[in-house]
Parts: structure tokens; C-alpha cells; sequence
């Protein structure tokens, strides 16, 4: 599962000019990669989702600046802080974008005084360890979460929170691959995450075209299969974690662990270190990114679902209170609760 000689969903040219992306948008109808070098196309890129998922846009930052900075020959400093400050505005909820373009930050000035060239060529190998970490990372947290799962279990996950979400393997989606090596023989039930079927379009498309048992249902019918007793177990990924244990994820997933305590499903977080928050004391303090309301009744769809006037509220991600949650997987190890003090402890 998960050949490493597929080609990554985010990647730096080989050339070192062009951030390399697989246009998520068009799947999965369409595998194309986009090749962008204009800060102006990197922001348009993570904005429109064309790269997703938090650890994914937290790559797709890191070498999106190191492209932007290919060209320059003089004013790096004034240029890398124009660039990441229009980098951070392309999407507000996913901290491992501005955890990315800082660690490139305090590389830009372990190096101050340096040649340009030595400089963009040590911003390079930063961005590389950032996206082999995160394999590294992601792999890890598949070992730790296989530990909470058993052979031939019902998997339901929200969203998409696999491989082309990160570097490789995924986070909600790595002990599934780790076990799908072991035999483990899952059976995944993916929501279709409305309002743009990130489950339907990319979840499934991913776990088929890697040979593991999934079937897709509609965001209304959790409840459905999780009453029939098919779910053993939620894993979905996250974007953010506040320090009380609450979790920022794509909309439609406060819901789905809701119905999980209802039903005594445990639900599981799966998710890096990096992706904790330590100024976010609790999840009210976490700006919920809005989108616009035509991605609900026209996109996705050949004839719009409702009139051109309609009121629309459109967030992209909501909050999960950590009552909810029964652990967060993280490469470093499973934290239960009390959160407040385990997060600490484990950072």
C-alpha cells in the first residue's frame, strides 16, 4: 500500500523553480499536476483548495516560498516578508500554515548574513526536512493509532485526511494503510463532506485506487450505519487543537462525534504535534474560516440547487468540544484525557 515510488500530491520541482501540485479540485475525474511560481498562483492554489489538508498546505508553503525567493538576487528579507504574510492570508483555520513559513522564518535569520544563494539553498533544505518529517510524522501516527484498532473493524472517517493530504500516509487514514499491510482487513465507511465531497471525491478515490474495502455514504447517514453496529471506530483528521483538547476539522465533524458517544463509538483525532496550538486556549478562541455560499447550491453540481439570491452560511470547518473526542493520536504518542494537562506534558 502507498508505493513510495507514486508521485507525491505537493513536491518541489526538480529544477528547484516550480511548486508541484496535484490540482485536488479536478479529482477524480482528472490527475493533473500544477507547476506554479508566482506567489500570486501559490495563494489562489491553497485558497481554492487545489492543495489541502493541514500538513499538505504546511509543504505546499514551505516550498511555495522558496520559489517565490528562486528569482531574487537582492532584497530576499523585504520579499520573504511580503511573501509569507500573503501566504498566511490564503486560508486562516490551518495552523501548520503559519507553523510552516515560521519555521522558514527562523531559517531565514539562522542564516542572516549569508550570501543569497547560501540563503535560498539552506530555505530548501528546510522545506525538504518539513515534508520528509512529515512522512516520518505521518507514519508514526499510524503506528500509535494501529494500536487502538483491531483486524476487520468498521472504520468511518469525515473528510480526507490521507495520503494526498500530506507528505504520505495521511493522518487519520495511516493506521488504515498500516493495517491494510498487516491484513488487517478494514472495512472504511467515508462521509461524502459536503459542501465540496472532500470524502466522495478524494477519500474514496484514494483508498480504491490503494485496494482498501471502502464504501461511500451520504453525511446524513452516520447515524444510519453507526445504529446497524458497522462502525467500530471514527478517525478523522484536524487543522488546529486548542490546548483544552478541543479540535478544529472540516465542517460536519462536531456532528459525526457527536452521534459517536450517542452510539459508545470511540473517536479518534489523528493528527501531528505541529498541528497543536499553544497560544489557542480553548477551541471558541479559533477563527472558523468562511466560504463562499455558491460552493453549497452551485458548485459540484450541473444545475444549482437553489436561487442565485439565497442567504448562504458556508464555514469550512467547525469545532469538536474534547468531551467528545476519546483521544488524539499524535507521532509521539495517544493523549487522552484531561487534555489540558496531557497536551502540556506531551509538548
Amino acid at each position: 500500500m502507498m508505493d513510495k515510488k507514486e508521485k507525491a500530491s505537493v513536491m518541489l520541482s526538480e529544477d528547484g523553480s516550480s511548486l508541484v501540485l496535484l490540482d485536488q479540485t479536478l479529482l477524480p475525474g482528472e490527475e493533473k499536476y500544477l507547476y506554479l511560481k508566482t506567489a500570486e498562483e501559490i495563494w489562489e492554489a491553497i485558497h481554492s483548495l487545489r492543495v489541502r489538508g493541514a500538513p499538505a498546505i504546511g509543504i505546499a508553503a514551505a516550498y511555495g516560498i522558496y520559489v517565490i525567493l528562486n528569482e531574487e538576487k537582492n532584497e530576499i528579507d523585504r520579499k520573504f516578508k511580503e511573501a509569507r504574510v500573503f501566504l498566511e492570508s490564503s486560508r486562516p483555520t490551518a495552523v501548520n500554515l503559519s507553523w510552516a513559513l515560521e519555521r522558514m522564518q527562523r531559517c531565514m535569520e539562522s542564516n542572516a548574513g549569508k550570501s543569497v544563494l547560501d540563503i535560498k539553498e539552506a530555505l530548501r533544505r528546510e522545506a525538504d526536512d518539513i515534508r520528509q518529517e512529515d512522512e516520518d510524522v505521518c507514519r508514526a501516527i499510524g503506528i500509535n493509532g494501529l494500536t487502538l484498532l483491531s483486524p476487520k473493524m468498521g472504520i468511518l472517517t469525515h473528510c480526507n485526511a490521507g495520503g494526498i493530504a500530506t507528505a504520505r500516509y495521511g493522518t487519520a487514514l495511516a493506521p488504515v494503510y498500516l493495517g491494510s499491510e498487516k491484513g488487517y482487513s478494514f472495512k472504511v465507511f467515508a462521509d461524502e463532506t459536503r459542501p465540496l465531497m472532500q470524502g466522495a471525491r478524494l477519500t474514496v478515490w484514494e483508498l480504491m485506487k490503494n485496494g482498501i474495502d471502502v464504501t461511500l455514504i451520504c453525511d446524513s447517514t452516520a447515524a444510519a450505519v453507526m445504529s446497524k453496529g458497522w462502525i467500530d471506530a471514527v478517525l478523522v483528521g484536524c487543522d488546529r487543537v486548542a490546548m483544552n483538547g478541543d479540535t478544529a476539522n472540516k465542517i460536519g465533524t462536531k456532528g459525526v462525534a457527536i452521534l459517536a458517544k450517542e452510539f459508545s463509538i470511540p473517536f479518534y483525532v489523528c493528527c501531528p504535534l505541529s498541528t497543536i496550538d499553544k497560544n489557542m486556549a480553548t477551541g471558541k478562541d479559533i477563527v472558523i474560516e468562511e466560504r463562499p455560499g455558491e460552493e453549497i447550491y452551485k458548485r459540484n453540481f450541473i444545475k444549482q440547487t437553489a436561487p442565485d439570491d439565497v442567504k448562504t452560511f458556508n464555514p469550512a470547518f467547525d469545532v469538536t468540544d474534547n468531551r467528545y473526542i476519546s483521544a488524539i493520536v499524535t507521532e509521539k504518542g495517544i493523549i487522552r484525557h484531561p487534555y489540558e494537562e496531557n497536551l502540556k506534558r506531551i509538548l
